[in-house]
């Protein structure tokens, strides 16, 4: 747990017989002042040291998330000034994250946080963060109770795949008492300046503050861990608080430097030779790829699924339905070719598709998902992803750009990811484009003697098909542990094109139709019980 302040722990839960509005955070004692001789020395001492810590941390690649949490009018503006003061602007960025926009309503709640998570060797300070759903939001009762473990999980999931990345998690709450909160927010209001900064449900929280308190104490014992721990922050005294902060801010990053230097990096050395078995069941073994489609039933089937899906097109906008298309397979197994089918009968402006190459400079220096959640769709909207994040347990896996244990990690932080964009409302599909060797190697051959297609292979496809049982290996491994409910995988025959495509066309013509009559449903049914209840 953490090093400094009042930690909440799991066994410290009431029961509900002993639950009441005095809560664990009113016992904390804000008296803590020091003098201004005191906190001046200090608080170079500590400036220096942040400003040095900053420039070890660079040097190391460590990025640095800290979160500011807090009661209303607790000071985070105040001590987040401070505490940058001591660095070098050019490696931190600030967040000021209110309500969502339009735009971030559309999307997970997670999107925007994550397209925000600090490069390697940079600091991202949030002021507010993704504890809103469980705080602010779930006050107004805009989050309800039954979907609060589903966001306590997200926020988990979210934090603990940041950590593995190697991201340091410092997280503040600043407290202060019912009684001082309401005199800051009647001096804010006294002033033209700053009255704009106290709003109506400012008010609200501070006349129900025993229930907010207990909100706020629910998400400390839920979201307190090892990988990303509280420290409560006594906010009376202002000073107190800044040197509080900075000496946290100070201790933690010493502390992961030492570990980091004293357990080294061992990224890029997994066994690059010898991948052991882990799962028995080959999922590609048992796939008939006899299977094939005339011309002139593909053509019929075509036209009539691809005006299916333009229908179906308008109506998850209309709808607000967000989906997600994965394209993974075997080179030159048809992806393109089937992802132009899809896309044919499409409005451009409603969908979006993904090509996914090699990491670029920018995309290395960040979380391996980060890239992926940049492209995620809006509500109504689809995105098409032309090769995937399981990159991570293929690719990356085989040719050792990243860890054994950061592969295996990878089956878990996958499913956690597809299953809040499920949570959001989001239709998840992921195809492999299967074929057998003999056929991978005709239509390479096809593309080498085709000038119009010579471009579409290269040396690399060659060198890749020379691991064809390595990569066969981790595909039916990855089929097994990643194909859930939420986010199945469909291993479609490609051996012949026509079928593979219609296939495709069918697979998500018919999920987007459950989906649709799923959503209707539950629209005819909050009607009728709003009518009942009227």
């Amino acid at each position: 747990m953490g090093k400094c302040g009042i930690l909440i722990s799991s066994t410290q839960k009431r029961t509900a017989a002993e639950r009441s509005w005095i809560v664990m955070l009113e016992k904390i004692d804000l008296n803590r002042t020091v003098d201004k001789e005191t906190y001046q020395a200090a608080m170079k001492a500590a400036g220096e040291k942040l400003g040095f810590l900053q420039r070890e941390c660079r040097s190391a690649g460590i990025p640095v998330i800290l979160v500011f949490e807090g009661m209303g009018a607790a000071g985070k503006g105040i001590q987040i000034n401070r505490l940058i003061q001591n660095l070098d602007p050019r490696g931190f960025d600030v967040y000021a994250c209110g309500r969502p926009s339009e735009d971030e309503r559309l999307r997970p709640f997670l999107w925007r946080y994550w397209i925000k998570t600090p490069a390697r060797g940079r600091i991202a300070v949030f002021d507010r963060s993704w504890y809103r759903s469980v705080q602010i939001d779930r006050f107004d009762g805009l989050v309800s109770e039954e979907k609060l473990p589903g966001a306590y999980q997200d926020i988990l999931s979210f934090e603990n795949q940041l950590a593995d990345d190697k991201t340091v998690i410092i997280k503040f709450f600043l407290y202060i008492d019912q009684k001082e909160q309401k005199k800051r927010f009647e001096k804010l209001e006294a002033s033209k300046d700053t009255a704009w900064r106290v709003t109506k449900g400012d008010w609200r929280r501070n006349q129900e503050f025993g229930r907010y308190l207990q909100i706020n104490e629910e998400m400390l014992e839920q979201t307190d861990t090892d990988f990303a721990p509280w420290t409560i922050i006594e906010a009376l005294d202002k000073d107190y608080a800044a040197l509080k902060i900075a000496d946290t801010v100070i201790r933690r990053l010493e502390c992961e430097l030492e570990g980091r230097r004293a357990g080294g990096d061992t990224k890029g050395q997994g066994d690059k030779t010898s991948l052991k078995k882990t799962v028995s069941n080959e999922v590609l073994s048992g796939i008939d790829l006899s299977k094939t489609l005339s011309k002139k039933e593909y053509k019929t089937r075509l036209k009539e699924l691809e005006k299916r899906l333009a229908c179906l097109h308008s109506q998850i906008y209309r709808l607000r339905i967000p989906v997600v298309i994965g394209f993974e397979g075997w080179d030159a197994a048809g992806k393109g070719g089937a992802i132009r089918r899809l896309t044919s009968r499409l409005d451009p402006r409603g969908y979006q598709v993904n090509p996914t190459a090699a990491p670029n400079d920018l995309e290395k220096v960040h979380h391996y998902l980060w890239r992926f959640w940049n492209h995620m769709p809006k509500a109504g909207h689809i995105a098409v992803f032309d090769r995937t994040w399981y990159g991570r347990v293929m690719v990356e896996r085989i040719e050792g750009f990243c860890t054994e244990t950061e592969w295996k990690r990878a089956y878990q932080e996958i499913n956690e990811m597809e299953s809040h964009l499920a949570n959001d409302g989001a239709v998840v599909l992921k195809f492999w484009l299967h074929i057998d060797k003999d056929e991978q190697e005709r239509r390479f051959r096809d593309r080498e003697n085709n000038p119009a297609k010579r471009w579409k292979i290269t040396d690399e496809d060659w060198r890749n098909r020379s691991k064809w049982d390595q990569y066969e290996e981790a595909v039916n491994e990855m089929l097994v542990r990643t194909s859930t409910t939420w986010a199945p995988w469909i291993v479609v025959e490609g051996n012949d094109k026509r079928y593979a495509r219609i296939r495709v066309l069918e697979t998500v013509v018919e999920a987007l139709e459950r989906k649709i009559a799923a959503k209707e449903s539950g629209k005819k049914h909050r009607s009728t019980k709003e009518r009942i209840h009227g």
